[in-house]
């Protein structure tokens, strides 16, 4: 089934994320489609991989439609065959704070020394406790969807950010 995800993004200061998760993972992922604000991903996290569908945001809003399969790790590798070309490499860790459990992204690769959290959210409107290393939100700005830094990676475009937000040893 399908379900509609919100979520909010953050850039992120220092590393207390890595201190304060309560797990991490490896993630690779493709894109077969990353167009007009919908994708289909193939990601492989860890020893499991999933194909997702999601639709384009509606303007103005944090919301977009979402489907994820489990698939297994054979049709996973066959699958990033079609995928085009530049795949996210990345490790996510879980850090609880209050009600919620950000998502931070350490990127590799043409996208190292990005480092992003998210929150997914039940409502629009609905208020967080965010933890310290939490810096500016990036909420919508398209340079921050993973389908866009395949494409045009962080490496092109990180002088464009403040300095405390580039985490120059991950480079």
């Amino acid at each position: 089934m399908g379900n509609q995800e919100i979520e909010r993004k953050f850039l992120v200061c220092g590393y207390d994320y890595k201190t304060q998760a309560v797990s991490h993972s490896h993630i690779q992922q493709g894109y077969i489609l990353s167009s007009q604000g919908r994708t289909v991903r193939v990601r492989v996290r860890d020893d499991k991989a999933y194909l997702t569908i999601k639709g384009p945001a509606q303007e103005g809003h944090f919301g977009r439609y979402e489907f994820e399969k489990e698939i297994s790790l054979e049709d996973a590798k066959e699958l990033m065959k079609l995928c085009e070309p530049g795949i996210i490499d990345k490790t996510r860790y879980l850090v609880p704070c209050g009600k919620h459990t950000f998502e931070v992204d350490e990127f590799y690769g043409d996208n190292a020394g990005l480092v992003m959290a998210e929150v997914e959210l039940s409502d629009e409107n609905e208020t967080f406790e965010k933890p310290a290393f939490i810096g500016m939100e990036v909420t919508g700005d398209k340079r921050f969807y993973n389908g866009h830094m395949r494409k045009m990676p962080f490496i092109v475009w990180r002088g464009t950010i403040p300095k405390e937000y580039r985490h120059i040893e991950l480079e």
